[in-house]
């Protein structure tokens, strides 16, 4: 199984720079506009006075409907400067029960959880839990010599020298297991060396997250970062989930591989391949009220927030984009934007902002691909940034 985080996406995202070419496509299947918090349609009057009228949600929407392709299933939300510019789903969330999707669809959105497991260790550092330049073997015991040099920074960053994974997302691997395997692996280089994604090191910062708060991982995240952002349709286990909400997924084939909780989960969530870098699940509407906490301070104050966004190290050999803490940083026609993939052999999606005026682009996908049909993630550029710029468009 593909592990979470590696989809063409991430693979080509310093290719994001400077490309703003739109290609025309089929024409989408009929949306699912969304009536929400914000007061109607695409974000209520108020709302989309603010973000620039109407016409932008409008451009959005019809933009996504000439390329987003037809019968492909997954939502896509916008906004700008914490104002909701548009929000429909696309296609139906489970086919065989006709369940259309929409913003209030839940999604498993893969790797995007790793900007959750690094707001959680920089919370823990604002309430003098822990430091980012703390090592490792501060949190966890049986730390070998090749590997005393790591530290919570080096994880952050994908800098520690670890493996990108220990095995199958779904192999019934415990906490122990992981920071054992972890511990043993061979490193790939010496901690603070090079950058090589890793969702193991996000598991051990997750391991991290307990050891310091003393809490269950998402038991911390909910109570520091999700309830205080509003958000109630984001987690593992925690929230009570309708399942008829809950997006089926489905292989390249049309098979439909059931929801994230039909796969093999403990009782408390994923197993620890794949707990802290992959897996949550969330909706369209709780990754723009994340977004808007990010705005303010409700979670993260200035100076915290700044550690999240700032460019520690180059992804690529062509310097076109960085890792921050659970964000890969760019400049895309000369705007500042943090944005991050995620997907597995099924779901695909990306989270992108804008630093410079608060615009938001979301899309997901509960069956990105279709041999024959479509594959969103080779379309990730050409949806990402149309929606952007339609949103940052001035009126």
């Amino acid at each position: 199984m593909t592990t979470y985080g590696d989809i063409p996406g991430h693979r080509v995202l310093a290719a994001l720079v400077g490309l703003l070419v739109l290609l025309a496509a089929a024409c989408g299947e009929g949306r699912e506009r969304d009536v929400g918090e914000d007061g109607g349609g695409s974000g209520g009057a108020a709302a989309q006075g603010r973000a620039g009228g109407p016409a932008a949600g409008g451009a959005v929407e019809e933009y996504l409907d000439r390329v987003w392709p037809d019968g492909a299933p997954g939502t896509v939300v916008a906004a700008r400067g914490g104002a909701r510019v548009a929000c429909s789903g696309r296609g139906l969330a489970d086919p065989e029960g006709g369940t259309r999707a929409g913003c209030g669809t839940v999604y498993d959105i893969a790797s995007m959880t790793k900007q959750f497991t690094a707001a959680a260790i920089v919370k823990l550092q604002t309430e003098g839990r822990l430091d980012v330049a703390d090592p490792l073997a501060r949190y966890v015991d049986g730390v070998p010599a090749d590997k005393r040099g790591i530290t919570l920074h080096h994880l952050l960053t994908h800098t520690a020298g670890l493996p990108e994974s220990l095995g199958d997302d779904y192999d019934p691997v415990s906490r122990a297991e992981l920071v054992s395997g972890a511990l043993s692996a061979p490193l790939r280089s010496r901690p603070g060396e090079t950058y090589a994604y890793s969702n193991t090191g996000y598991s051990l910062l997750a391991a991290v997250v307990e050891e310091a708060s003393g809490t269950g991982y998402e038991r911390y995240l909910a109570d520091r970062l999700f309830r205080p952002a509003g958000m109630t349709d984001t987690g593992y286990v925690l929230p009570r989930w309708d399942r008829g909400r809950i997006a089926v997924e489905y292989d390249r084939a049309g098979r439909p591989q059931g929801t994230p909780l039909d796969h093999p989960w403990a009782a408390d969530g994923p197993y620890w391949n794949l707990r802290g870098n992959g897996g949550m699940l969330s909706t369209a509407r709780d990754m723009l009220r994340w977004h808007r906490a990010l705005l303010g301070d409700r979670v993260l104050g200035g100076a915290a927030k700044s550690l999240l966004f700032t460019r520690y190290v180059s992804e690529g050999e062509d310097g076109g984009s960085f890792y921050g803490y659970g964000w890969s940083l760019l400049d895309l026609d000369g705007a500042p934007v943090a944005t991050h993939d995620g997907g597995n052999d099924w779901s695909a999606g990306r989270v992108a902002r804008f630093l410079d005026d608060g615009t938001l682009v979301f899309w997901i996908s509960s069956g990105a691909v279709r041999a024959g049909r479509w594959d969103l993630p080779a379309m990730d550029r050409e949806l990402t940034t149309g929606i952007a710029e339609r949103v940052r468009a001035r009126p």
